[in-house]
Parts: C-alpha cells; sequence; structure tokens
C-alpha cells in the first residue's frame, strides 16, 4: 500500500515538473501572464489607502481583455456620466423619444451601448512562480496596450506608475524577482482627469472604441542576462545601400565589458533571397551603450513599397560571456519616404496618397486587435479598394497594425493620442503639452522601425492660443531626433492656424463639391486651394457622404456593444409608417453616397501637385451622433451598393478621368470629353492604348473609337486626347454610359450622360389643368372627376424646415444641429409608368439634380402612412418623416398629381425637368393614369398653410452643449 501510495506521489511530481517545464520550459526567456485574475472595481477610490495590494480578491477576470469584455461594470443609465462631448442633447428633451429615456429601454443616438460601464480605478492581481533558472537576471514586466494608467505592486511593494495610451507598459522588476512564488497586483485607472488628452480623442472616448479598464495585449515577464540588448533603431540609406543600425546595450553590472555583436538581415516575404551579416566587437562601461554599427545591404538591395513590400529580419546577437547571450529580432525595410515638391516620393518615385480615416471603430470588442491578421483583413479591403494610407486620427494602433501594414505595403499615419480641444488645449502648459512629446518619443521607439510608419502628427484639430508655436517646435524637434518619417503637427480643417513649418499639410480645403451652386462637371479640380503651398497637401477628412442605416446590421452586434443607436432609428421609422422602405432607403441613399464619393475622387485626381486626399470614411463612424459616411460598415463589411472593384475603377494607382462641363444634354449638342489618366503605378505603361465607348442601358454601343499608342508616365496625369460625339442621332430620352478603358488591363471607368430631345412632341393637355394654387378653380375641376397638376415649388410650409440639396447630409445632421442639407437623395417609384418618357433608376442620379437640388419637399405627416409616393425624399435618420417631392392621387371625383419641384412648360436650360414634366403630362393623358390611392383634399391644402408638427429642437445654441435635464447627474 505504501509503495503504490510513493508510486502515486512520483507520478504527480513528474507530471507537475513536466507541466512546469512545459510552461517555463527551463530555458524559457519568458512567462506568460494571460489567463484568469483576481479582480475588483473601485469605484470609491480606496483602494491604495485601504492597501488593496496585499488582498486577495474574490472576483476573477481573463486577460488579456477588458472589464467589459468580462461583463464587469455597472449597468448603463441615463446618468452614465459618458466619455466625450455631446453635440446635441435634444434627445433628452424631446417629448416623442421619451420612451427610449426610460429604464430598461434606454436608446442612446450618440454612440454605441456598451453592455456595462465604468470608468474609475480597477484592481487585478494574479500569482505566478519564477523559475530557478532567472536567478541573478533580468527580469521585466512587459503589457501591452493598458487602458489608461497602470500602477504595478510585486509582493505588496510597489514598482512604479505609467500611462501611455500608444505604448507597452514596461516595469523592471529584477529587484523584486527571486526565484519562487509571488502575486503582482495591477491598479488601472481610465477616468482622464490626469491625463487628460482630450475627451473625444479616438484613443478614450465613447464616441468610438469605448473608454475602457484593462489589459488587451501581450502579457509576459521576460528575463535578460545582465548584458542585454535594450533596443534596436534601424535607420535605412536607399541611396547608399546601407542600414545604419543604432544599438542599445545595457549593462548592469558593475563592470565594464567587452560584448561581441552579430548582425543578420535577411529578407523573408520575397521571392528574391538577400541576407546580409556584419560582425563585430566593442566594449561598453556600465549602463546603456549606443551603439553605431553600418550594415551594409548591397546592390541586391530589396526595396519596400506599397508595389514590392519587400521587408528584412535583423537578427541581433549581443555575447558578453559564453552563459551571457542577448538575442533579438527586428522587422525593418529599405525604403525613403520622402517629399519631390508638394508630392510624396517613395524610394525616389511619386506616389499619391488614396487614403481613408481610421477612428478605433471596433463594435464587437470595443478595442483594436492586438494580432496581425486581424489588421492585415483591414488593409487587404482597403487596397481592394484602390487606398495605400491610412490616417489613424487621435489615435496610435497596436504595433500589430504596423506589422500588418509592413507586409501589405500601406502607408500609415498615426497620431500621438490626443484631440487637445474640448477640454483641454496645446500650448497653455497643461499635461497634454509634456505628454505627447513622451508619447512621440515612446512610439518612435517602439514602431520606429516598420517601414509602414511615414508619417506622424501630434493629434487632431487642437485649441490653444498657443498650439502654433506648440507644433512648430514638435516638429522641429522630432525630425531632427528621427528623419525616418515625415512629421506635421496637427490634421485640422480650414479655420486652424497655419503652421509652417509643417513637412506636409493636412487641411480641410481641397474638398467637397459645389453641387449646391452649380450643375455636376467634371473640368474642376482643387488646384487653387494647394496653389499657395510649398509642402504636399493632404486633403483631411475627405467625403464624409451619408447614407441610411442599414439595419441588417444590429444582428451582427454580439459582442460588447448594442447598436441601440440603430435600433431606435428603425423603430422610429417603422412608427412613422416606413419601417418596409428601409432597404430601399439604404440602396437608394447609398448609390448617392457612391456618386458623391467617385465625383469627390476624381476631382482629387484631376487636381495638380496634390500630394493625397484622406477619407472619411471608407467605413462608418458609431459615434458622434452615429455617422454614417461608409460604403462599408464599421465591422468592414459590404453594404450591397456597391463593391471594392466597383470602388476602385475611380480609386486606384491608375485612373482614366474625363473632363466635360456637363452630364445632361440635349441632342442638338456635342458631348465633348477631354480624357486623361491618372497614374501612380510601379512604373510607366508603354503603348498604352486608349479605348472608349458610349453605350446605353442595354448595352448596345451608340459610338465607340480608340486612341494612338501612348506612353503613360507614372508619377503623373497624362493627357490623352478629345473624345466628340455628335448627339443628333438620338431622337428619344436616353440614359447613356461613357467608359474609357486601356486595352489588355482591367483599368477602366465610366460615367452616366443623359440625352433629351431638344423639342419635344405637343401635347393636347387642354383636359389638364395646370396650377400653383390649390384653389376653387381646382376644386371644382377634381369634384367635376378632372385632372389637376398642382406645382407647389416656392409654397411649401408643411415642410418647410426641411432643407433638400440633392448631394446627401453631411457627417450627421445631430453633430451639426440639424445644419443642412437634411435629405438623403431620392427614392423613385421608377416602373410607375408616370416615367415611361424619363429614363431614370430608382436613386438619385445626376439628371434629377435640376429638378432636386434647393428644391422643397412636402412633409405628408397627416397623410395616411401607407400613402405610396411617386418621388420621396429620404429624410435624415433622426426625424424619418415622410418626405414627398412628387405624388398622384384620386382626389373627389377627379385626379391629381402633386409637385414640390418646380416642374411648368416655362423652364429654361432645365432638359431633365422639361423631359420629366412632358413624361408627367404624357402619363395624365394616357388610361394608366389611374391613381390607387385617394386623399383629402385639405390634406393637400395643409402642405401650403399649416407648419410641421414635427420639427427638430436644439434646446441649446452651444457647442457641444452637453445639456441635460436637472434630474441628470453631472
Amino acid at each position: 500500500m505504501k509503495r503504490k501510495r510513493a508510486k502515486n506521489i512520483l507520478m504527480k511530481m513528474t507530471i507537475a515538473v513536466a507541466v512546469v517545464f512545459q510552461i517555463y520550459n527551463v530555458a524559457a526567456q519568458s512567462i506568460s501572464l494571460a489567463g484568469q485574475w483576481h479582480f475588483k472595481m473601485d469605484s470609491a477610490d480606496a483602494g491604495i489607502k485601504d492597501e488593496w495590494f496585499n488582498k486577495k480578491f474574490s472576483e476573477t477576470v481573463s486577460l488579456p481583455g477588458s472589464m467589459l469584455s468580462n461583463n464587469k461594470g455597472n449597468e448603463v443609465t441615463i446618468n452614465t456620466k459618458w466619455t466625450g462631448s455631446i453635440y446635441d442633447s435634444s434627445w433628452y428633451f424631446m417629448p416623442r423619444l421619451a420612451k427610449y429615456r426610460e429604464p430598461g429601454n434606454l436608446h442612446f443616438p450618440f454612440w454605441l451601448t456598451p453592455n456595462k460601464y465604468y470608468v474609475g480605478p480597477a484592481w487585478y492581481s494574479k500569482e505566478f512562480i519564477v523559475p530557478a533558472n532567472w536567478a541573478k537576471q533580468n527580469v521585466q514586466l512587459f503589457l501591452e496596450r493598458v487602458h489608461t494608467i497602470s500602477t504595478v505592486w510585486i509582493d505588496g511593494k510597489e514598482i512604479g506608475t505609467q500611462n501611455s495610451l500608444a505604448t507597452a507598459h514596461e516595469y523592471d522588476c529584477t529587484a523584486f524577482l527571486q526565484p519562487g512564488k509571488h502575486t503582482i497586483t495591477i491598479r488601472l485607472d481610465n477616468r482622464i482627469k490626469d491625463m487628460n488628452v482630450g475627451p473625444d480623442s479616438h484613443s478614450v472616448t465613447d464616441h468610438t472604441q469605448g473608454n475602457w479598464n484593462g489589459i488587451i495585449g501581450k502579457m509576459e515577464l521576460k528575463v535578460t542576462p545582465k548584458i542585454f540588448i535594450k533596443n534596436v533603431q534601424v535607420y535605412p540609406d536607399v541611396n547608399n545601400k546601407m542600414a545604419k543600425v543604432l544599438l542599445t546595450v545595457a549593462n548592469t553590472t558593475n563592470d565594464n565589458a567587452t560584448i561581441n555583436i552579430t548582425l543578420a538581415a535577411k529578407a523573408f516575404n520575397t521571392k528574391t533571397m538577400h541576407q546580409v551579416s556584419l560582425a563585430k566587437n566593442a566594449a561598453i562601461a556600465k549602463g546603456d551603450t549606443v551603439l553605431e554599427l553600418l550594415l551594409p545591404m548591397t546592390d541586391k538591395m530589396l526595396l519596400w513599397s506599397e508595389f514590392d513590400p519587400a521587408l528584412y529580419n535583423l537578427a541581433a546577437v549581443v555575447t558578453a560571456a559564453p552563459n551571457s547571450v542577448s538575442k533579438t529580432n527586428t522587422q525593418f525595410g529599405m525604403r525613403a519616404f520622402g517629399i519631390e515638391g508638394t508630392q510624396f516620393t517613395i524610394n525616389g518615385q511619386k506616389t499619391f496618397l488614396r487614403g481613408t480615416v481610421n477612428n478605433c471603430e471596433f463594435p464587437l470588442t470595443g478595442f483594436p486587435p492586438t494580432d496581425v491578421a486581424a489588421w492585415q483583413r483591414l488593409f487587404a479591403i482597403a487596397k481592394a479598394h484602390g487606398l495605400n494610407h491610412m490616417r489613424f486620427h487621435s489615435w496610435c494602433p497596436p504595433e500589430a497594425a504596423f506589422d500588418a501594414a509592413d507586409r501589405e505595403g500601406f502607408y500609415l499615419q498615426p497620431e500621438v493620442d490626443s484631440w487637445p480641444n474640448h477640454g483641454t488645449s496645446l500650448g497653455d502648459g497643461r499635461f497634454i503639452d509634456k505628454y505627447i512629446y513622451e508619447e512621440a518619443e515612446k512610439m518612435l521607439q517602439r514602431y520606429g522601425n516598420h517601414p509602414s510608419f511615414a508619417m506622424l502628427a501630434a493629434g487632431n484639430e487642437p485649441a490653444g492660443r498657443n498650439q502654433a508655436k506648440y507644433l512648430a517646435a514638435f516638429i522641429f524637434h522630432f525630425k531632427t531626433l528621427d528623419n525616418r518619417r515625415l512629421y506635421t503637427g496637427a490634421s485640422v480643417a480650414m479655420s486652424w492656424p497655419l503652421v509652417p513649418e509643417n513637412e506636409y499639410m493636412i487641411k480641410s480645403g481641397a474638398r467637397g463639391l459645389d453641387w449646391n451652386n452649380r450643375m455636376p462637371e467634371s473640368d474642376s479640380d482643387y488646384h487653387r486651394f494647394i496653389t499657395p503651398f510649398t509642402m504636399p497637401y493632404v486633403t483631411h477628412e475627405q467625403g464624409q457622404w451619408c447614407v441610411f442605416p442599414d439595419f441588417k446590421e444590429i444582428k451582427q452586434y454580439t459582442g460588447n456593444y448594442r447598436a441601440k443607436n440603430f435600433e431606435l432609428f428603425q423603430q422610429d421609422l417603422t412608427e412613422n409608417g416606413m419601417g418596409d422602405l428601409a432597404e430601399k432607403f439604404l440602396m437608394a441613399s447609398g448609390k448617392l453616397q457612391t456618386l458623391c464619393y467617385k465625383f469627390e475622387t476624381e476631382k482629387s485626381l484631376r487636381t495638380p501637385g496634390l500630394g493625397g486626399f484622406q477619407l472619411l470614411g471608407l467605413q462608418d463612424f458609431p459615434g458622434q451622433g452615429s455617422a454614417i459616411v461608409g460604403t462599408l460598415s464599421a465591422f468592414w463589411k459590404e453594404k450591397g451598393y456597391t463593391s471594392p472593384q466597383q470602388f476602385k475603377q475611380f480609386c486606384s494607382a491608375t485612373v482614366p478621368l474625363i473632363r466635360t462641363s456637363k452630364f445632361v444634354y440635349t441632342n442638338d449638342e456635342t458631348l465633348q470629353a477631354a480624357v486623361e489618366i491618372y497614374h501612380y503605378g510601379k512604373s510607366g505603361i508603354d503603348n498604352a492604348v486608349v479605348n472608349w465607348k458610349l453605350v446605353n442601358t442595354n448595352g448596345a454601343v451608340f459610338a465607340q473609337g480608340k486612341f494612338a499608342p501612348q506612353n503613360i508616365a507614372t508619377g503623373k496625369n497624362t493627357t490623352i486626347s478629345t473624345i466628340t460625339i455628335p448627339l443628333l442621332k438620338i431622337l428619344n430620352a436616353q440614359q447613356l454610359s461613357l467608359e474609357v478603358a486601356i486595352e489588355k488591363t482591367d483599368i477602366a471607368n465610366h460615367w452616366g450622360f443623359w440625352v433629351y430631345p431638344k423639342t419635344l412632341p405637343v401635347l393636347d393637355n387642354a383636359a389638364i389643368y395646370y396650377t400653383d394654387t390649390l384653389d376653387e378653380k381646382a376644386a371644382g375641376i377634381l369634384d367635376k372627376g378632372g385632372k389637376v397638376f398642382l406645382n407647389l415649388a416656392g409654397k411649401i410650409v408643411k415642410g418647410k424646415e426641411v432643407v433638400q440639396y440633392f448631394t446627401p447630409v453631411f457627417w450627421n445632421t445631430s453633430w451639426f444641429k440639424m445644419r443642412p442639407p437634411h435629405t438623403l437623395g431620392i427614392l423613385v417609384d421608377e416602373k410607375n409608368p408616370a416615367f415611361a418618357s424619363f429614363p431614370t433608376s430608382y436613386y438619385s442620379n445626376l439628371q434629377w439634380w435640376e429638378i432636386v437640388n434647393k428644391s422643397q419637399v412636402m412633409h405628408l405627416e397627416n397623410f395616411p402612412k401607407e400613402f405610396k409616393l411617386l418621388v420621396r425624399s429620404i429624410d435624415t435618420w433622426f426625424m424619418n418623416r415622410r418626405l414627398a417631392m412628387l405624388f398622384e392621387a384620386k382626389c373627389g371625383n377627379g385626379k391629381i398629381i402633386v409637385s414640390s419641384a418646380n416642374l411648368s412648360s416655362a423652364m429654361q436650360n432645365k432638359p431633365a425637368a422639361t423631359q420629366l414634366f412632358y413624361s408627367l403630362q404624357k402619363y395624365m393623358l394616357s388610361n394608366e393614369f389611374n391613381p390607387s390611392q385617394s386623399i383629402d383634399i385639405n390634406l393637400i391644402k395643409e402642405l401650403t398653410t399649416t407648419p410641421s408638427k414635427l420639427v427638430w429642437d436644439a434646446f441649446t445654441k452651444a457647442a457641444p452643449d452637453e445639456l441635460k435635464p436637472k434630474t441628470i447627474a453631472q
């Protein structure tokens, strides 16, 4: 019995030793701290005073992770004190939204709603074992992506406090750790009162990732010998085919030492193999020694760029004694990101930045991923849309993002984690002034070797009287410190002061479509905005064209957040009788959104000397009132109305462009379009044959041709020739498509054109009473069974407050307090015979511009909810009003068409409007004019006599207003 018991004990010990060996691996260089931790919230901030660093907590959480991913925190209530400015507090006051403020039915429209919420200190503790072979070595604690301030204790002894948002928190634990069992306790505090980077900074705000508490990256203890490699910085010198390596070696002994250094760089992601090496001895003193080593890359050097992202792994080994060896691996690329005139260069070749803004939108977790694969997915999607650049708005991503961008060939501009505005300011002696310098230096040390790290800004749109002076000093300091990238002060809109010291400018002037004031064209560009500058000009936050919410996304919120904002918008739409139209609103507004992105992008590509643009954005922004501006969702998924292939036609390294004065013609005119090729590809295209064809909606070719072969250089736009097409042979109204392509490639682009007869057949419309007033005569005609065309343009009262442009809502109407426009395009009943002589799709296209732009809309709030329309204006999702531009109905014994767009026989130089009016009259004269719906004449009269009952009220004019009822905790 004793022998059997001894055998069992021996077996258990063997298993235990095997497990320990498996975990720590006798010669292990690190111990993972991932797994279960003990946990306790410290809402009263009593933990330090009550010495919680000496206590064991009963709750547990899993790390890496956040409190939210562990379902820890407080219930979200109307009294929750958020991190982030509220620009529109009307939700707290609108009577119609009162039910969404009730406990159990809270639906905040400002941003996504977390399952739980907590801002304050929280404590985490864990036991671990230091193996015996770590004795007399250095031990470092590495905590990646901490949010936000960490304080660490080992066995009740405080080690220190750190506060970086961008880089790992690293602590030297050597003096506190001997072999054996220990307890580590970490206090995390995500309040911003002690490190106010601005409550709207995307590094901390609830508008985007959320203000979470936790650690989401690698967590480990690392052991090093007493003499070890502390840091490696690689400075590529492409011109001299050399890599300068700054090797920081730490000597924690009390003696000087002689070390042997070997460097070996090997390309690891290319078909062409290349490796170089270097060996050297050096003498080092106690403390840190920075050694400069020149690593010849030879004539076989491989360059990194968006086209060929060749990467090297640099293996560095420092040997101080046979049993003192320090090793490290560093990823780098040989590249030179520079400037030539007003444009950027990559390895001496001009490049053009086609970028999007990343705002830390990760709606499942609320925090960014720290694995390379997740970031490669995003960059691959962006590249599929023709992009080569990403700006990180007021935050810096984890190292995995840089690693992924290196591999994908993507240029990054992280920003120090600050939007020093709305609660703080720059250059005024506040916390943020020193923090930005410290944080930027950490970013360069940690991520500076990544070739994708091509640009850096101090943050976004700062406040402060001395901001320009501060930013000038920031630029000088960092371009002197580290010349591997380019620097700018901040990403700003037009009203911010200029910083002449910028190496490149990010400013908002060179953006937008002037379609509110002039008809769509493709002749113009943004040259006048950039000519005052001698540095590259990158357009700030281009686009911001809204689309109606995709309510199918709601079910995708299966993680730490819920789309309560979308739920509110969907329920409100349904209550207003339009729930069944949500998908049609999405598709119709999406087509208009894509059209606007196409024309604005092409306008940028036509601009000589422009350095690039940064879209806002390719993906939706879930906060700031819900800015649904992406052709992709916040999950980076397609919405169905466009595809990467379609987007890439007008946004890519090579794009055919045309310059033409208009897109709507009459058949007595000649269509002229000057063709040019925007080309910023890897190399020029020799003997390129550019062809073109003009086809109708059935694919039948009306005209076609090709130009003589021509060499297309890279790094510029090349003028090809002019297409000239007489339109006399087009006798009926038609929609046409002009396609321009480069033969033997997949490079092509296309544009819609509309051609209408100059002279229309004369209609005998005596049977139609045309009027702009629903007067007694009109009422009498309807009573007698007659037909009335009622043109109410300029006379609408019910709906007068709704401003409609051809272009959709910018950013969103909530954030800008219902700044116009308020609509998202139109939804057309295109199969109705009313449009038989007016070719149209179900959505806004360029022929509708002269009909829709600045036309009034009718607010049908008292009409039956099921009432159907010929042309419906799509309202902002914050109001979901039933808006019409054109409808038909039976009225009394007669039939009527009512229009708030100006349609009449007296229209001049409006061929599309003229054609629409003709089509409607022809329809009214036919037997097909038999509306299925009846309406009371008084409802129509109300449109010109009675204001809307449902109107938007801001309740304040401040911005941000932070207006809340007195019952809300402050």
